[in-house]
């Protein structure tokens, strides 16, 4: 028995038939090669936040400027958790694609 049209519409809504397909689209290499490089240039500039950070950190912390120890504290946390976000993005992304594919 043929589905009417808006049978099929509501079939369309529930199961498109998209999946992610590796090697579909030309260039996705050099994509990837992008995507990780400017992932290494942000685990780089976290390394150089880290060092700026704890350095004011520690200066604030022995000239007395609690501002300063505050403000070099609080920069290495966000530093740390930069890195944590930049290392685990994969992970992240994977974890949620493949969560997301169990939704029916």
């Amino acid at each position: 028995m043929p589905m009417s049209l808006a049978d099929h519409v509501v079939y369309l809504a529930y199961n498109p038939g998209v999946t992610p397909a590796d090697g579909g689209l030309p260039g996705l290499s050099v994509l990837k090669n992008v995507v990780n490089s400017i992932n290494l240039f942000g685990i780089v500039a976290v390394v150089g936040a880290l060092a700026v950070s704890l350095g004011v950190w520690a200066w604030g912390h022995h000239t007395g400027g609690h501002q300063a120890e505050a403000n070099g504290k609080k920069g290495a946390v966000v530093a740390a958790g930069a890195a944590l976000g930049l290392g685990a993005a994969n992970g992240i992304v994977a974890f949620f694609s493949a969560l997301g594919s169990q939704v029916h």
